[in-house]
């Protein structure tokens, strides 16, 4: 699982961990000791490497990293050597090993840790639903994404690149469905459906159509667009058919993820965890749901699907315990615990 290599080689002022979680839409920073003890926590923006590169998007992170380390009672900016044992991040847009070695690499200069490990989010997700490193995790946000996990190291992956590696769905690709029904239900090209009028109302114009416009004049942001994802499920709801195929179909795209990395980690026919999370499965909307664990229990009967509860923050210290675990300094079943107390469950 992901990239890994050695940071600084100082001794470090706190044996443990420095967890980051970094998503296209926020980034968390914990500081967290061997026996589980969280010292410092900081929040930022998102993490956009596919757009400024992998050098400067990791320096990013430094004020993050600083703040964090402030409120656990150090100060980067004075004495030396890294500031933990160990780094565990969990990186957006790091979906090809290529682009996780960059990121590490980038990690790595910056000397925070004596060693440092980058891997997808996604494994942050998994690990933050599962009481050992062992499951598959499905996360449908903005975009959608599946990882898969072994205690032996294993991992099942997807490229995750969008509709060029075959994705589909997500609060983002969702919304651009609802528009592309909505209008072509509007001007005859498809079947009558509730979202036309819904999506006028939503954003206060007299069709479909005249939302469209706007948002090609950019009177309306297009970040605004996955606004439309809760619309959605209201028409569904309400038993409008395309709404309800769309929902269907979103269900079938997480399903069909879990159960490919399932039958890569033959898990199909053992006790498995799969951890569903990101905003549209966090919503626990009924019908999507219920509808996925349909599947997951045709295609793998002992697979239990849960919507994860803990920050996936929780997931990259979690990872980070193990790796000190494996190393022989803490990180074990009781630091496991004590972490996971200190983040309320949702």
């Amino acid at each position: 699982m992901g990239s890994g290599t050695v940071g600084a080689t100082e001794p470090e002022r706190i044996c443990g961990v420095l967890a980051v979680d970094a998503g296209n839409s926020k980034t968390d920073v914990a500081v967290v000791t061997a026996e589980g003890t969280v010292l410092g926590t900081a929040r930022g923006g998102g993490f956009i490497p596919q757009l400024i590169g992998a050098e400067a998007a990791v320096a990013g992170l430094a004020p993050l990293v600083a703040a964090a380390a402030a409120e656990a009672g150090f100060d980067l900016g004075r004495g030396t050597g890294p500031l933990v044992t160990h780094v565990s991040a969990c990186l957006a847009n790091a979906d090809l090993p290529v682009e996780e070695q960059r990121l590490q690499q980038a990690l790595a200069a910056q000397g925070w840790g004596r060693t440092a490990v980058v891997a997808n989010d996604t494994f942050a997700l998994l690990r933050a639903g599962t009481d050992t490193p062992r499951g598959v995790a499905v996360v449908c946000g903005a975009g959608i994404n599946c990882v898969g996990l072994l205690p032996d190291g294993r991992t099942a992956r997807f490229p995750a690149l969008g509709t060029i590696t075959g994705d589909w769905g997500g609060g983002h690709g969702l919304s651009l469905e609802v528009m592309w029904w909505s209008v072509r239900a509007e001007d005859g090209r498809g079947p009558a459906t509730a979202l036309a009028a819904a999506v006028a109302r939503h954003f206060g114009r007299p069709t479909a159509t005249a939302v469209a416009e706007a948002v090609h004049l950019e009177e309306i942001p297009d970040a605004r667009l996955h606004e439309l994802v809760p619309v959605l499920f209201a028409a569904a709801e309400e038993g409008d058919r395309v709404a309800r195929d769309l929902v269907d179909r979103q269900a079938d795209e997480v399903a069909r993820l879990a159960l490919v990395a399932l039958r890569r980690l033959d898990l199909l026919d053992a006790p498995a965890d799969v951890v569903l999370g990101g905003g549209v499965l966090a919503s626990r909307q009924p019908l999507l749901l219920d509808a996925v664990r349909e599947r997951l229990a045709a295609g793998a009967p002992l697979a239990v699907p849960r919507v994860v509860s803990a920050p996936p923050v929780v997931g990259a210290a979690l990872l980070g315990l193990d790796h000190l675990a494996a190393e022989g300094l803490g990180g074990g079943a009781a630091a496991q615990r004590r972490l996971r107390a200190w983040y309320p469950a949702d």
